[in-house]
């Protein structure tokens, strides 16, 4: 998919929403984002957030949030309420208080023995083996179990039971009766209700039974009077059972659910599975590493929610495959990061210079952006010793070097053409130093007589500050880590996604406070980090993104 992709401006779920609101089947809409509190969210939530709340924005409705607090071993407090930062972040928010599947568990309950009234539940003793052997295979139709025909006033009681911790865990199941000879494998009596004595966090140990997704996502939608229910494809084949709970309840609202495809970046994982084990094996340094998918890592790479947001408008909505190169992404960000980032200087490998002729040279006023004289300017201080990048100077430069070289002439960025005179070296034969001189007369202005095409940065050494500058690259060396299961994901890790340098920055970002973002000039983007940087005591800093391969040089 190329980088270059155009805005979404439509897409079928709108044409749907557009045709309901036309022929007055709804006079509003009402969306939800209903994620499981079992983890950070990843990228993946991110287009479905920037969806779903997109939706309710832009045609005037309501998004609700709501938490699918169905399997209390798996979830906590910190996972909920990252949830609820990163949807805020993103720049959405949701209708009324945070919704919980647990609010319903009452009434979920009730509906239940209302299925089993109608003879369309009943209590199913198979131990988890047997009912995978029951319940057939995609060729083969599955079983009834012996259990199935109990009548209505043994499954209520057994119900009850189950309520009450009359049982071990797991060694009974409330089941929907629905068809075991279904083509449909999630019809053949799909368990909607399990024992498990685990401590809720809401709910306490008030419960020992809990209700199963599928049937508690569809009826919470339906209590919440949603009218487009939207999630990923391979839910798809979920809807029929979704159908068949709520049009066997008394619930006079029954949302229609559609489905897109989920989204699949190159480079990376978005299974919260595999990203959970990351952090436990220590592969990074928490959820919110800034190499790792998640919404909270993204941020605090630097990442800007509006380049979040206009990367899923890029990649659009459809039931078509959405496997993404991460270059779609940058992309994005770096687009963003261009109109917004205030440009400064800094050094990642400093090699030193010394100006022989210095006398006291001029220091000069550069602005924060080229298009945007309102971000204001500072001053580009000059010393006798400078800092360079290492790598804009060759000793034996290749063909077209446009940099530093011995004899050589460059512009300093904001400041005069300099010539290199001598290369000093230690004594395993590196270059340590070099010995340069200045044309005075050429303080933001042309030489006499002469055209010099390279432009490079500097610092002058005297007033640079020093920064522990973190250079992120991607996580993984394959497109598609996970896409063997034969070879374990880890194996794909990449040992130079992250390289931590002590550089220097200019004097000006002293109190830059965390989260605050720059271009680095010829570098690329880079964002104060969120948790380890310390305003006027320790500048640390994290590549948020490349520059472009061919960046555009500007006149000193």
């Amino acid at each position: 998919m190329s980088s270059d992709a155009p805005v979404a401006v439509s897409n079928f779920i709108r044409s749907i929403i557009d045709a309901d609101l036309a022929s007055g089947k709804h006079r509003s809409i009402v969306t939800r984002f209903p994620p499981e509190p079992n983890g950070y969210l990843h990228i993946g939530h991110a287009k479905s957030i920037c969806l779903n709340f997109g939706l309710a924005q832009d045609y005037h409705g309501k998004c609700n949030l709501r938490f699918d607090d169905t399997n209390p071993e798996k979830e906590s407090e910190e996972y909920a309420q990252s949830i609820q930062e990163d949807v805020q972040w993103l720049g959405f928010q949701w209708d009324g208080e945070v919704r919980w599947a647990s609010d319903y568990f009452e009434q979920l309950y009730q509906f239940a023995v209302e299925l089993i009234n109608k003879g369309l539940a009943y209590v199913d003793d198979l131990t988890p083996e047997q009912m995978r052997e029951h319940r057939g295979t995609l060729t083969l139709p599955g079983k009834n179990s012996p259990y199935r025909d109990r009548s209505v006033t043994e499954n209520l009681d057994l119900f009850t039971r189950m309520r009450h911790g009359e049982f071990a865990d797991g060694s009974r199941v409330l089941r929907a009766k629905i068809d075991m000879a279904s083509p449909n494998i999630n019809l053949r009596d799909p368990a909607i209700y399990r024992i498990r004595r685990a401590h809720h966090i809401r709910t306490g140990d008030k419960w020992c039974i809990y209700p199963m997704y599928d049937y508690t996502h569809c009826i919470s939608d339906a209590l919440e009077g949603i009218t487009h229910s939207i999630c990923t494809l391979e839910f798809e084949d979920h809807r029929r059972l979704y159908e068949s709970v709520l049009d066997n309840n008394t619930i006079p609202c029954n949302p229609r659910h559609y489905q897109f495809s989920r989204l699949e970046l190159h480079y990376t994982i978005t299974s919260k599975r595999k990203l959970l084990q990351l952090v436990n094996e220590k592969h990074v340094s928490g959820w919110d590493d800034p190499r790792m998918p998640t919404i909270s890592g993204m941020r605090r790479r630097g990442y800007t929610p509006e380049g979040i947001r206009e990367f899923a408008k890029r990649i659009g909505v459809s039931k078509s495959d959405n496997t993404v190169d991460m270059a779609v992404l940058e992309a994005a960000i770096r687009d963003d990061l261009e109109t917004r980032a205030l440009r400064v200087m800094a050094i990642i490998k400093p090699l030193k210079v010394t100006i022989t002729n210095f006398d006291g040279a001029q220091s000069r006023e550069a602005g924060f952006h080229p298009n945007h004289p309102e971000f204001g300017s500072r001053v580009v201080p000059f010393g006798r010793e400078l800092f360079i990048e290492a790598d804009d100077f060759a000793e034996v430069p290749p063909a077209g070097w446009q940099r530093l070289t011995l004899g050589g002439e460059v512009r300093l960025r904001y400041s005069y053409v300099m010539r290199c005179e001598e290369a000093v070296k230690d004594a395993t034969g590196k270059i340590i130093e070099l010995r340069c001189s200045i044309d005075h007369k050429t303080l933001g202005k042309n030489p006499e007589g002469r055209k010099v095409k390279g432009v490079i940065h500097f610092l002058s050494c005297e007033h640079a500050l020093p920064a522990e500058i973190r250079l992120y690259d991607r996580l993984f060396t394959v497109p598609e880590p996970d896409s063997d299961r034969e070879v374990d994901f880890c194996t794909y890790l990449n040992p130079a996604s992250l390289t931590v340098v002590q550089g220097w920055v200019e004097s000006c970002v002293k109190d830059a406070q965390p989260e605050t973002r720059y271009q680095f000039e010829r570098l690329g983007y880079f964002c104060t980090d969120r948790r380890d940087h310390q305003p006027g005591k320790k500048l640390v800093f994290n590549r948020t993104v490349t520059l472009k391969d061919s960046w555009a040089k500007e006149q000193g």
